[in-house]
Order: structure tokens, then sequence, then C-alpha cells
């Protein structure tokens, strides 16, 4: 195999010994995390989607994708658009799912201690703070299941730091179970939303400005970047005070602020406390 630009390194030369047995390397920056998008996929402009099952239509090969820019290709891993990550890279992170494999990541002494009363043996490579504990078998990742435990599987990375010590054991059903869920409650019955009666002087001078209002209103709440019920509040606070005294709100403006609302993860009981609340402030 020739490369245009022979990178050489230890990270890059442990990146390959992984491919070569079929488990999917990338490198990792300062602070244990992947390297962020080239220019053209800054903000996923490529269409890449590193949280989603695929990396999406993407085809730049640069190693800006997160757990989908692993990879057990040579010629990717050693080309020279990765070149600049692994004369960066401060280690080799994989896939373990791509690998067919699950890590339980227990990141301190009690957890470790669960582990052994609550998991068969498996395979154990020693981390800074804890243990990594090696499966056979994938499932889906989640971190925090319990006290210091993180599983790490599909559509995730974790840091190579060995191949560890003691036989591969199966996925056994206690860790698949550290992700169940349990089932979602019911949803609430639908929430009526009052909507004020009017009979003031109505101050728009077209119905433009009224839909100006509700469009500014959906923006406010559609772009909180935190602080979501209070933006929603102030948003519904806004609304009623310049539209709530005329009779010119409807129900479907109540239903598209209200959409936007649940958009960022109001349930409907607070959209409807938050627009009371509102209507209370303004004596309406």
């Amino acid at each position: 195999m020739t490369h245009a630009t022979p990178i050489r390194g230890e990270h890059l030369s442990t990146a390959l010994s992984l491919a070569t047995s079929g488990v999917p390397p990338l490198p990792l920056r300062v602070g244990k995390v992947p390297f962020g998008n080239c220019l053209d996929c800054t903000a996923n402009a490529c269409g890449g989607r590193p949280n989603m099952k695929t990396p999406g239509p993407c085809l730049c090969p640069a190693p800006c994708h997160g757990w989908a820019a692993a990879t057990t290709d040579p010629d990717i891993i050693d080309s020279s658009a990765w070149a600049a990550p692994w004369r960066e890279a401060a280690g080799v992170a994989y896939h373990p799912g791509g690998a067919g494999l699950t890590v339980v990541d227990l990141d301190d002494a009690a957890a470790i201690a669960w582990a052994r009363a609550s998991l068969p043996a498996t395979r154990t490579v020693a981390t800074t703070r804890g243990e990594h504990w090696l499966y056979r078998g994938v499932m889906p990742s989640a971190n925090r299941v319990r006290p210091g435990v993180d599983i790490k599987s599909t559509m995730a990375y974790t840091r190579w730091l060995g191949p560890g010590t003691g036989p591969l054991t199966a996925l056994p059903d206690a860790v698949r179970a550290l992700v169940v869920r349990e089932p979602a409650p019911a949803r609430p019955g639908p929430v009526t939303v009052p909507v004020p009666a009017g009979g003031g002087r109505c101050p728009h001078r077209s119905p433009v400005f009224l839909a100006r209002g509700i469009a500014m209103a959906e923006q406010r709440i559609r772009e909180a970047a935190g602080a979501v019920h209070a933006t929603v509040f102030g948003a519904f606070l806004a609304v009623l005070s310049m539209h709530g005294r005329c009779g010119c709100l409807t129900e479907a403006h109540t239903q598209r602020l209200f959409a936007a609302a649940q958009a960022k993860g109001e349930s409907p009981r607070h959209c409807a406390d938050a627009w009371a609340n509102a209507l209370t402030r303004l004596g309406m």
C-alpha cells in the first residue's frame, strides 16, 4: 500500500493495528474528545449527523464526525486527510459497537464493587479512575445508567487503553437491563387554554401587525439556548400584553405558540401554566 503522505507515530500505529483486528479507531484530541468538524463540515453543512446511526451523506475523509468517523479502512486512517489529527492526537478511541463490543465504563471504586457483585466476570481494562468491562455483543449506549456507570456500544466511542485481561464474556441480560427505561406515564388529557375575550380598543393597524407579533414570539422561543421555561413565559407575556385585551387572539394563535414551546421540550401542562401565569401577571 502506497501513501502520498506517509504518517507514522505511536497513535497512528495503534490505530492501524486496531483496524487490522476489526476494531474501528479514531484520533482523540486533548480532553478525550474527537476532533471538530473540518471547514467543509462546520455546523454539519455537509449533511453529516454524528448523533444518528450513520454519518449522513458527508464524504469528507477527515475524522470530524465523532464516533461515526471511526473506520477499519487503513487507506483512510493513514491518508493525508487524517495527517493533522494524528500529529495532534492525544490518544486513540474506538467505536465499540463497530467492533461488536459493549463497554461498561466504571468510573470509581464503588462502581467497580457493584459490577463485581452484580455482573459476570469478563475482559477488564484499567482506566485512570476505574475500569472498562468489555462484553461480546452490542446494545444501545447510555450514560449514567447508575452512579458511576456508563454504557458505550453503538453510536458511541471510548478510549483505547490496551487489550485488557481475561476472556470476553457474552453480553449478559443484566447489562442490557441497565438501559431499559420505565414506560412513560400516560399523557394527561387536553389542556384548556383560556383566550382573552377582549373588548378593549384594538391597536392593530392591520392583521400583519398581529401576525408579526406571533412570528416574533415563535422565533424567540425557537432560538432559546437555555432557560426555556422562562423564555416561553416571557414570549407569552409579550404577546398577551400587546394583543391580549382587544380580542384579536384566537385559539389558532395559542396553538402556534404552544407548538413552538413544546418543540423546545415544554409539556402541554407547562405551557398552560406559563400562559395562565402571564394572564395573571397582566390582570387579565
